[in-house]
Protein backbone atom coordinates (compact mmCIF):
# COMPACT_ATOMS: atom_id res chain seq x y z
CA UNK A 1 0.00 0.00 0.00
CA UNK A 2 0.88 3.48 -1.00
CA UNK A 3 0.99 6.33 1.10
CA UNK A 4 -0.45 9.41 -0.56
CA UNK A 5 0.03 13.45 0.92
CA UNK A 6 -3.01 15.20 1.44
CA UNK A 7 -2.87 18.43 -0.27
CA UNK A 8 -5.18 20.04 1.62
CA UNK A 9 -3.34 19.81 4.94
CA UNK A 10 -0.40 22.10 5.90
CA UNK A 11 2.86 20.73 6.55
CA UNK A 12 4.10 21.34 10.10
CA UNK A 13 7.73 21.55 10.96
CA UNK A 14 8.65 19.64 14.21
CA UNK A 15 11.78 20.09 16.73
CA UNK A 16 14.11 17.03 15.63
CA UNK A 17 17.62 15.96 17.40
CA UNK A 18 20.21 13.67 15.54
CA UNK A 19 22.29 11.56 18.00
CA UNK A 20 25.35 9.67 16.48
CA UNK A 21 26.35 6.86 18.18
CA UNK A 22 30.04 6.24 18.11
CA UNK A 23 33.83 6.23 19.46
CA UNK A 24 35.09 6.86 16.00
CA UNK A 25 33.22 9.43 14.51
CA UNK A 26 33.75 12.78 14.54
CA UNK A 27 31.22 15.82 12.97
CA UNK A 28 33.84 15.98 9.75
CA UNK A 29 33.58 12.19 9.26
CA UNK A 30 29.87 11.62 10.32
CA UNK A 31 28.42 10.82 7.40
CA UNK A 32 25.33 8.96 8.72
CA UNK A 33 24.46 12.13 10.76
CA UNK A 34 25.05 14.52 8.01
CA UNK A 35 22.52 12.19 6.03
CA UNK A 36 19.88 12.34 8.51
CA UNK A 37 19.92 15.92 9.71
CA UNK A 38 20.43 17.27 5.64
CA UNK A 39 16.98 14.64 5.15
CA UNK A 40 15.29 16.64 8.60
CA UNK A 41 16.11 19.86 6.97
CA UNK A 42 15.25 19.82 3.49
CA UNK A 43 11.96 18.03 4.81
CA UNK A 44 11.34 21.37 6.57
CA UNK A 45 11.43 20.07 10.10
CA UNK A 46 14.20 21.93 12.63
CA UNK A 47 16.74 20.59 13.85
CA UNK A 48 17.32 21.74 17.09
CA UNK A 49 19.91 19.47 18.55
CA UNK A 50 22.87 17.51 17.14
CA UNK A 51 25.41 15.54 19.18
CA UNK A 52 27.67 12.68 19.02
CA UNK A 53 27.71 10.22 21.83
CA UNK A 54 30.32 7.58 22.92
CA UNK A 55 28.73 3.78 22.50
CA UNK A 56 28.25 3.89 26.39
CA UNK A 57 24.60 2.50 27.85
CA UNK A 58 25.29 5.09 30.35
CA UNK A 59 26.08 8.29 28.50
CA UNK A 60 23.38 7.07 26.14
CA UNK A 61 20.58 6.84 27.84
CA UNK A 62 21.65 10.45 29.80
CA UNK A 63 21.77 12.00 26.56
CA UNK A 64 17.99 10.33 25.60
CA UNK A 65 16.45 11.49 28.64
CA UNK A 66 18.12 14.92 28.26
CA UNK A 67 16.72 15.11 25.05
CA UNK A 68 13.05 13.92 25.99
CA UNK A 69 13.17 16.60 28.85
CA UNK A 70 13.88 19.16 27.03
CA UNK A 71 11.68 21.31 25.41
CA UNK A 72 11.54 21.72 21.58
CA UNK A 73 12.58 18.09 20.76
CA UNK A 74 9.60 16.04 19.67
CA UNK A 75 11.39 13.67 17.68
CA UNK A 76 14.91 11.77 18.28
CA UNK A 77 16.98 9.67 15.37
CA UNK A 78 19.95 8.06 16.23
CA UNK A 79 22.63 6.54 13.84
CA UNK A 80 24.69 3.67 14.88
CA UNK A 81 24.66 0.91 18.14
CA UNK A 82 22.22 -1.33 16.64
CA UNK A 83 23.94 -4.23 16.15
CA UNK A 84 24.99 -7.53 17.37
CA UNK A 85 28.59 -6.39 19.41
CA UNK A 86 29.26 -5.96 22.40
CA UNK A 87 29.63 -2.08 22.63
CA UNK A 88 26.19 -1.86 20.55
CA UNK A 89 23.75 -0.55 23.34
CA UNK A 90 21.44 1.87 21.70
CA UNK A 91 18.15 -0.11 22.04
CA UNK A 92 19.02 -0.94 25.70
CA UNK A 93 19.49 2.64 26.77
CA UNK A 94 16.86 4.09 24.61
CA UNK A 95 14.41 1.58 25.90
CA UNK A 96 15.12 2.31 29.20
CA UNK A 97 13.83 6.13 28.21
CA UNK A 98 10.72 4.53 26.38
CA UNK A 99 7.28 4.75 27.62
CA UNK A 100 5.82 2.92 24.80
CA UNK A 101 7.62 0.89 22.21
CA UNK A 102 6.78 0.92 18.54
CA UNK A 103 7.52 -2.47 17.42
CA UNK A 104 5.82 -2.18 13.78
CA UNK A 105 8.75 0.68 13.51
CA UNK A 106 11.55 -2.21 13.50
CA UNK A 107 9.73 -4.57 11.89
CA UNK A 108 9.10 -2.66 8.87
CA UNK A 109 12.24 -1.44 8.64
CA UNK A 110 13.94 -5.01 8.37
CA UNK A 111 11.40 -5.87 5.83
CA UNK A 112 12.38 -2.99 3.70
CA UNK A 113 16.01 -3.14 4.23
CA UNK A 114 15.97 -7.30 3.27
CA UNK A 115 14.84 -5.92 -0.39
CA UNK A 116 18.10 -4.35 -0.23
CA UNK A 117 20.86 -6.60 1.72
CA UNK A 118 18.97 -9.88 1.72
CA UNK A 119 19.25 -12.02 5.01
CA UNK A 120 22.16 -9.77 6.72
CA UNK A 121 19.10 -7.91 7.72
CA UNK A 122 19.04 -9.81 10.79
CA UNK A 123 21.72 -8.24 12.12
CA UNK A 124 19.93 -4.94 12.90
CA UNK A 125 18.13 -4.19 15.88
CA UNK A 126 16.84 -1.04 14.59
CA UNK A 127 13.54 0.11 16.92
CA UNK A 128 11.42 3.15 17.63
CA UNK A 129 9.83 4.39 20.76
CA UNK A 130 7.57 6.84 22.60
CA UNK A 131 9.06 8.48 25.50
CA UNK A 132 7.14 10.33 26.78
CA UNK A 133 5.82 12.65 23.92
CA UNK A 134 9.22 12.15 22.21
CA UNK A 135 9.65 9.21 19.30
CA UNK A 136 12.93 8.57 19.24
CA UNK A 137 14.21 6.11 16.21
CA UNK A 138 17.15 3.78 16.52
CA UNK A 139 18.95 3.37 12.90
CA UNK A 140 21.69 1.45 12.02
CA UNK A 141 25.01 3.27 11.37
CA UNK A 142 25.22 2.78 7.75
CA UNK A 143 24.24 5.52 5.57
CA UNK A 144 22.36 3.30 3.37
CA UNK A 145 20.36 1.54 6.03
CA UNK A 146 19.49 5.55 7.17
CA UNK A 147 18.47 6.69 3.82
CA UNK A 148 16.17 3.51 3.35
CA UNK A 149 14.56 4.56 7.27
CA UNK A 150 14.25 7.80 6.73
CA UNK A 151 13.33 7.88 2.84
CA UNK A 152 10.59 5.29 3.16
CA UNK A 153 9.08 5.42 6.93
CA UNK A 154 10.43 8.42 8.75
CA UNK A 155 9.86 11.44 6.90
CA UNK A 156 6.26 10.10 5.59
CA UNK A 157 5.58 9.49 9.08
CA UNK A 158 6.68 12.90 10.66
CA UNK A 159 4.29 14.84 7.27
CA UNK A 160 1.07 15.58 8.82
CA UNK A 161 0.02 15.39 5.07
CA UNK A 162 0.73 11.56 4.89
CA UNK A 163 -2.14 9.40 4.90
CA UNK A 164 -4.32 7.32 5.97
CA UNK A 165 -2.55 8.25 9.18
CA UNK A 166 0.54 9.56 10.63
CA UNK A 167 2.83 10.41 14.06
CA UNK A 168 2.41 14.17 13.34
CA UNK A 169 -1.12 14.14 13.50
CA UNK A 170 -1.03 12.13 16.74
CA UNK A 171 1.64 13.98 18.57
CA UNK A 172 -1.06 15.98 20.26
CA UNK A 173 -2.57 12.93 21.75
CA UNK A 174 0.61 11.36 22.99
CA UNK A 175 0.21 12.82 26.42
CA UNK A 176 -3.12 11.72 27.05
CA UNK A 177 -3.27 9.93 30.30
Amino acid sequence: MEERAVSERQFQPLGCAVVTVSDTRAPATDRSGDLVAGRLEDAGHRLEDRRIVRDDRAELEDAFRELVAGTGVEVVVSTGGTGLTGRDVTPEAASAVFTKPIPGFGELFRWLSYEEIGPSTIQSRAQAGLADTTLIFNLPGSSGACRLAMDAIILPQLDLRTRPCNFAEMMPRFAER
